[in-house]
Formats: C-alpha cells, structure tokens, sequence
C-alpha cells in the first residue's frame, strides 16, 4: 500500500538514503528541511513526480502545519545531530530536537502513524557487562541524549508510534558525514593511516545507513504489530570495542596504524553492549555488515578527501 509520507529533515545522513528507498516501494514523500549545510543529496530523486521538496524550518508552525494535514505517515528526522554540534548550540539543539518535535506531536492527528529515531546513546555508559535492552534505565550524558529520552517519553503517550533507537551510523550517504564514528576511523585510516585512541575498551553497537532506512520500511510494512514500542535497531554481530573497530579497518587498511593514547578521557563515555533481539523477533534482519560497510567507506573516502562533511 502506498502512503503520503512527510519526512522532515530528509535532506540530511538519514533521510538522502531513506528518501529514494521510500519513493522506490511507491510511496508519496513531501521533505521538509531548512538546507542549513547547503546539501544538494535530493538531486537525484527531483524527477520522481511522487516527490515533493519545502524548503523552511520545522519550529515554524505556519510552515509545518499544512505539511502534516496531507501526511499519512510522518518520520520526523529533522534534528541537530551529535553532541559537539548540540554543545556548540544548545538554544538550537533545545528548539529543534525538543520543542519543534512537540509541536509537531500536538499538531499531529491521532491516526497519523509517526515513526521517530531516537538513540541508543541514551543508555549512557556502565562496565563491560553493561548488556541494554529497551528495558534497561537509560542514563543519557549528552544534550543530544537527553533531549531524545524527553521526546521518546512524550511520543510514546500515543498508541501510533514506534521509536527506533539507532545504534551509531555509519556508511555512504548522498549527504555525507565524516564525524560518525566508524566514518571518522574508517576516513582516517585512509588520509591519515594512524588514530590514538582514548578508552579503546569503551564498546557500543553500530547500524549500515541503509538498514536503517530498511528499518523504517520495516516499521511502515509492520505498523500493527510494532505501533506503540520501542525498539532497539542495531548489528548483533557489532557490539564493538573502539579496538576491535580499527582491528576490522585493519584487516582491510594493512598499513593503518592505531595507539592507545597513555593519558586522557574521550568525552564521550558511552560504554554499552545492546540486545537488538527484540527488532529481530519482528522479523527484520539487518542487510550490510561491518566489513561491508568499512570496504564501502574506503572507496567513498577516496573520493572525499575534506572535513566539510559533518555536523561539526
């Protein structure tokens, strides 16, 4: 069945990879995104006719409102990303990633279907057996984190809505970027050949670009079975140390270099290992490996040899 579909930020890592997926199984999509990194990663799909574009800002009610009347579906993913760019702009990250999701909650009809990513960033940090499920106190530490925690909270007062808790992304987007953590190894093993590492026991969870636009199809195609949970969304088999990260970048990057840095704390203290069984028990099943992903990422970095793709 095909739907009306708003996606907001869908210019953006996520949304340039699931828009075209969403246009492809013959869905209607209307992206809203204020284009604030001047990113041109919809060209491609500006000839699809079941394709519609509104440049504007998700806090202006005026903007957003008309949006949401013609929506059957909506995935809200316009959001400041990441904990420096919310720490650079915390006015920003509070408006956008808070207040404008609220607006859109209390706009939003009660047969609308919204299905929302949040983070798994929020189970915070624990010993090496701090195993998560969604069942697991969430401790968030960042901006970012505990906004996402506050709206997950709101979103789940209504029966039509799934939450999807992305593990860190990684991989080959249209709109590209390098400060994620696997892009950010993968990208200095090819330009730099080295990386010091703080914390190099510190491990979480990892999710392909394109399996989560999977997911979201998943979640579309299964509504009445999955409305109203949450749901972590993640690779089994990537529950990782930062070490055994750049061990798989090594395998593929012979010459890369990489050093536990004798001194000093990362400020990011996320430390977690992530259940993602119950996803799986709905029958979704994850598409690109970390070794795939990687190998993806060292062809792209050829090509992109600047820092200009990220949000920091």
């Amino acid at each position: 069945m095909a739907y009306d579909i708003l996606v907001t930020g869908g210019a953006g890592y996520l949304g340039s990879t699931l828009v075209p997926s969403l246009l492809a199984a013959g869905h209607r999509v209307t992206v809203l995104d204020s284009f604030m990194f001047r990113q041109i990663s919809l060209n491609h799909v500006c000839s699809d006719p079941k394709f519609n574009v509104v440049k504007g800002d998700i806090r202006v009610e005026g903007t957003l409102a008309p949006l949401l009347k013609k929506a059957d579906i909506v995935i809200p993913l316009a959001a400041l990303v990441g904990a420096p760019m919310c720490n650079a702009d915390p006015i920003g990250a509070k408006t956008i990633n808070h207040d404008a999701i609220l607006l859109m909650l209390r706009l939003a009809s009660r047969n609308q279907r919204i299905l929302m990513p949040t983070t798994n960033s929020a189970y915070g940090t624990g010993d090496a057996n701090n195993f998560c499920t969604e069942e697991s106190p969430l401790r968030p530490i960042s901006i970012y984190a505990k906004e996402k925690v506050a709206i997950e909270g709101e979103l789940m007062q209504r029966e039509n809505a799934i939450s999807f808790r992305l593990a860190t992304v990684f991989g080959m987007s249209p709109r590209m970027r390098i400060d994620l953590l696997v892009n950010d190894f993968v990208h200095r093993a090819v330009h730099d050949r080295f990386v010091v590492l703080f914390e190099g026991d510190f491990k979480r969870n990892y999710i392909h670009v394109r399996d989560v636009a999977r997911v979201f199809q998943h979640g579309i195609e299964n509504f009445e079975a999955m409305r109203g949970q949450i749901y972590n969304v993640g690779l089994s088999e990537a529950n990782v140390s930062k070490r055994e990260l750049c061990q798989h970048i090594q395998k593929q990057l012979p010459d890369f270099v990489f050093l536990d840095a004798p001194v000093g704390k990362d400020p990011d203290q996320r430390n977690y290992v992530v259940s993602n069984a119950k996803l799986e028990r709905t029958g979704f099943k994850t598409a690109v490996t970390l070794d795939a992903g990687i190998a993806e990422l060292i062809k792209g970095f050829t090509m992109v040899k600047n820092t200009v793709h990220g949000n920091v």
